[in-house]
């Protein structure tokens, strides 16, 4: 695949609506930022964010400076925004995380709890690691979370349950692989989104996740601190390989490509 340049890949991400004016509707990204606020640990996304974000106009002022969102308070309903310059700008922190990643032949982990859009991305960043020496983490086999299975496709961690991969905001599947690889097989980095990133990032591992301007913990995450990365972008588009050039360019601004 040709690699895109900066306005070209600005330009792809609004026209499929991975940023831009896309799918998710205002009044659905203020309900999350307001059940984050009010304690609802499902929006929390495997962080600990105690009771330093009570007020949801603090939740929407970090979605507006970190992913795009309408600032304005008083825009209830209707169409949200995603900035694809903040996508870009992430998807380059992200890539200068890889590059030391390889560099290193770093321990790394991937996982998804958007399996029907954002395993390809992950499983394509897990090959270019491997090229350049790095240890893709094996998960264990038999783990169990949530009623379900933790397992593993193309490299990437997934739940899956009644022979069906699901999508997941929990935190437990990320639990159940960081208990059964103990301190010795920890990784030194995780990629990720949704409370797999959360949790990675709460247990001390550098996390790089992607998020949709509807998940505000990550974000709220990487402004804390506990999150290394935090990529704004629509996770689940029309087509999953929309998202193709993006991780082109991801890795060519990382030098694996």
């Amino acid at each position: 695949m040709p690699i895109f340049s900066r306005p070209a890949l600005v330009e792809h991400l609004v026209r499929t609506r991975i940023a831009g004016d896309v799918a998710t509707p205002r009044d659905n990204n203020l309900s999350h930022y307001r059940k984050l606020a009010n304690g609802d640990r499902h929006y929390w996304l495997g962080l600990e964010l105690g009771d330093r974000w009570t007020d949801e106009q603090d939740v929407l002022a970090v979605m507006a400076e970190r992913c795009g969102v309408i600032d304005d308070p008083a825009h209830r309903a209707g169409q949200d925004t995603i900035d694809p310059e903040l996508t870009v700008d992430g998807l380059d922190r992200m890539a200068a995380r890889l590059r030391k990643a390889a560099a290193g032949k770093e321990r790394v982990l991937f996982a998804t709890g958007h399996p029907g859009a954002l395993i390809d991305v992950h499983s394509r960043v897990a090959a270019a690691l491997r090229a350049q020496g790095c240890d893709i983490v094996r998960i264990p086999g038999g783990l169990v979370a949530d009623e379900g299975y933790v397992v593993q496709f193309a490299d990437v961690a997934v739940f899956e349950r009644g022979a069906s991969l699901w999508h997941t905001h929990s935190p437990e599947p990320m639990n159940a692989i960081l208990d059964a690889l103990g301190e010795d097989g920890r990784p030194d980095l995780v990629i990720a989104d949704h409370g797999w990133a959360g949790r990675a990032g709460q247990r001390g591992i550098d996390s790089v996740g992607y998020a949709d301007c509807n998940d505000p913990a990550l974000f709220i995450g990487e402004a804390e601190g506990t999150m290394q990365v935090t990529i704004p972008l629509d996770d689940h588009v029309l087509d999953p390989r929309f998202y193709e050039p993006m991780t082109a360019y991801t890795l060519a601004a990382a030098g694996l490509a």
